[in-house]
């Protein structure tokens, strides 16, 4: 097992950890909040019982909690929607790499009320679970092996023989690397742009998912200079259309 497999185990154990320990804060959270509501409704029951608390005075206090229902009604409701998150949706653990609106982020720290993100950049984030409960969510550790789409531009006049030969090569490279890559993919002719250049691109499928970014970013890049090294080998290439220049003269002063 080389050294980067034992840092993935390794990290991978120590985000089980940080998720098992946020859970369980959770939970602490929770139990306290539902012990003090049994509680309350424990000492109405017993002053019931023994007649220390007539209905008079209880009315009196079902009036007053109705009230105070009403100031913090938006914070009970943000609470029931964030216990609900957290213990019924749980769209993810601590150490996941998730996309929340549009931006990729590493889950640090989950809480009752919220949820602690890491930017690529380091830069943390936080959000309250009833926010996050109205959107959606993508979650790379749990997403399947995942995709990549690696798009060049080849000159119109490129003989088909020459792209045979590229796919070919192509898909060498891939059944090369299975470690790395599928040896399931396409290769498209995207679109012919003005009789001169032909928009090409090769559908690949990773072994792993997105949650390693930076090990993603490794991957890519060696495969697009892959592509590189094939089309300088098969001299396949692309140069512009020859450009009209206008030229003024322009008066001495």
């Amino acid at each position: 097992m080389g050294d980067s497999n034992y840092v993935k185990v390794y990290n991978s154990r120590k985000a089980l950890a940080h998720s098992l320990n946020d859970t369980k804060t959770a939970v602490k959270q929770l139990n306290k909040l539902v012990t003090a509501i049994l509680i309350v409704i424990t000492v109405v029951i017993w002053l019931l019982l023994l007649e220390v608390a007539t209905t008079k005075v209880l009315l009196f206090f079902s009036t007053q909690l109705v009230a105070l229902a009403f100031i913090i009604g938006s914070t009970c409701k943000n609470l029931f929607e964030s216990i609900v998150f957290v213990f019924v949706m749980h769209p993810y653990d601590v150490g996941d790499r998730c996309v929340v609106d549009g931006v990729p982020m590493l889950v640090e720290e989950m809480n009752l009320l919220s949820t602690v993100f890491l930017k690529l950049d380091n830069e943390k984030v936080y959000y309250p679970n009833s926010v996050l409960a109205m959107k959606p969510i993508s979650n790379y550790f749990r997403s399947p092996d995942m995709g990549e789409t690696v798009e060049f531009s080849i000159a119109f006049s490129t003989p088909v023989s020459k792209i045979a030969h590229l796919k070919e090569r192509i898909a060498d490279y891939l059944e090369q690397n299975p470690q790395h890559w599928s040896p399931i993919h396409t290769v498209v002719v995207k679109q012919i742009e003005d009789m001169n250049k032909l928009k090409m691109a090769l559908y690949s499928n990773h072994t792993i998912t997105f949650q390693e970014y930076r090990e993603r970013n490794i991957r890519r890049t060696e495969q697009s200079l892959a592509i590189k090294k094939m089309l300088e080998d098969l001299h396949i290439d692309y140069t512009l259309l020859p450009q009209q220049v206008h030229l003024t003269k322009l008066d001495k002063i």
